[in-house]
């Protein structure tokens, strides 16, 4: 009796550390992003939903809640919620979660990346290496970066070519202090409201403008709200990270930690590649829709450069000058 009693102790501690354990998972893992599926963003996080579903012979259920809906619409939010557990998973922008991470206002800094070989040079080398570690160590896990791509501006009153043309322009912004500085910096008046509430407010013309990658415009249709004017000034990228809560990820088995973080990486490498892609017909669309829109010369673009720097000599120190430092090392080594 005493060594069948043994057998099937070991038996259970074995069934524990065996895949059989798998069934301590949670029957299904929340996963939060801003955007549906109708916008790349959203597109990034299906994708990582279905590799995870399909490589895991369905163990591991992952289910969207878009529209920030896990926390009621305040995107910012999202990186406090993961963090504690709430929410389980996400695929969020760096900029939503800046509030938490400061490294990640990185990304924000006026005209740092001036194209998308800037952008890899900083994700897949030493800073991007950095800026994981930051939010590793407040609590998160990340796995992969995604991509909202680069933000342009657009207004309801006229065409925007210089700094002087934002005088007293009323833009919606994230709620993102380094935002709100970066527009005051160029004489606007910067607004801060949630994506949900952006377009009702550029309806009615509490705001005149807002700031968005095209595949935003184009999808949200910001043009039907009176933005007849686009200015394609490339001032940052919003990269977006695939994450898990620290709390939630130490519940995986490593082979299934490997397993989520390769379909993220995977994902991610997808989503950028199909992003870039369209991004001309985007345009082209855009354009058909009766949008005016404004490329910069280079004169044009440096004068923007020289009014936003004031906001490098407020925030280098937040982010971290060291990180700030390797960042535009990467960008000027670009291949």
């Amino acid at each position: 009796m005493l060594k069948r009693r043994t057998f099937m102790a070991a038996a259970a501690a074995c069934m524990l550390m065996s895949p059989i354990a798998h069934a301590e998972y949670k029957a299904e893992y929340t996963v939060s992003t801003v955007l549906p599926s109708a916008f790349p963003w959203g597109q990034a996080a299906d994708k990582w939903v279905e590799l995870v579903k399909e490589r895991s012979e369905g163990r591991i259920n992952m289910k969207i809640y878009s529209s920030a809906q896990l926390v009621s619409g305040d995107q910012t939010k999202e990186f406090s919620a993961m963090r504690s557990g709430l929410i389980d998973m996400a695929v969020g922008s760096t900029i939503n979660w800046s509030p938490q991470v400061p490294e990640l206002n990185l990304f924000s800094l006026p005209f740092l990346m001036p194209d998308h070989a800037a952008i890899d040079a900083i994700t897949q080398g030493e800073a991007g290496k950095a800026v994981f570690a930051a939010i590793e160590k407040r609590g998160v896990t990340p796995l992969a970066w995604g991509e909202n791509g680069f933000r342009q501006l657009s207004n309801s009153k006229l065409t925007v070519d210089e700094p002087a043309d934002l005088q007293g322009l009323k833009i919606r912004v994230v709620g993102s202090p380094l935002f709100q500085d970066t527009f005051s910096a160029l004489g606007a008046n910067p607004t801060q409201m949630s994506w949900a509430d952006a377009k009702p407010a550029l309806t009615t013309g509490a705001v005149d403008g807002q700031e968005n990658p095209l595949s935003v415009f184009d999808v949200a249709r910001i043009d039907q709200v009176g933005q007849k004017y686009l200015t394609r000034w490339g001032y940052m990228a919003d990269p977006l990270v695939f994450a898990v809560s620290t709390r939630v990820w130490q519940q995986f088995s490593p082979e299934d930690q490997q397993l989520l973080q390769q379909a993220a990486i995977d994902a991610g490498k997808w989503e950028i590649e199909k992003s870039r892609a369209e991004l001309d017909e985007t345009l082209a669309k855009i354009k058909e829709r009766g949008v005016e829109v404004t490329d910069l010369t280079p004169e044009q673009h440096a004068a923007f450069v020289e009014a936003t720097q004031s906001v490098y000599e407020k925030w280098v120190p937040r982010i971290g000058e060291d990180l700030v430092k390797q960042a535009q090392e990467a960008v000027a080594n670009r291949n």
